[in-house]
């Protein structure tokens, strides 16, 4: 299929993964509000990605595409050292996670509509012929 829409399914399929582990770690900093001591965690990808891939668009690894990007392309999961204004030392913000739990399901949804419309797409072509 990457042949038919280059590496669109693939970068699709990449940031689907990036989008479960980002809720999976909001969950988990939402399970541990309560616990003394706890640092929320966040996941980033996005940066990385991006600049793999403009460095295998522009032409600066020759050898490498930018199939090669994406596959190789991890989410970091880092944890925020932010003072936290409770007296236990946790630092979880409800509100924050909470917010970040829906743009997440959110971004979910879309990258799963846009794998879909694309597979119909495909569909629709090959009852054509």
């Amino acid at each position: 299929m990457s042949g038919i829409y280059g590496n669109g399914i693939a970068l699709t399929e990449r940031v689907l993964d990036y989008l479960w582990g980002r809720q999976t770690v909001t969950l988990n900093n939402i399970a541990n509000v309560d616990t003394p001591g706890f640092k929320s965690q966040y996941i980033t990808f996005e940066d990385q990605l991006k600049a793999r891939i403009e460095k295998a668009s522009a032409g600066q690894e020759p050898r490498l595409g930018v199939s090669w990007a994406i596959d190789r392309s991890r989410a970091t999961v880092r944890t925020t050292l932010d003072e936290s204004s409770r007296l236990d030392g946790n630092n979880v913000d409800m509100d924050q996670e909470q917010v970040s739990l829906v743009r997440n399901a959110y971004e979910y949804q879309y990258m799963l509509s846009s794998i879909n419309n694309d597979l119909n797409r495909l569909k629709s072509a090959a009852r054509a012929f």
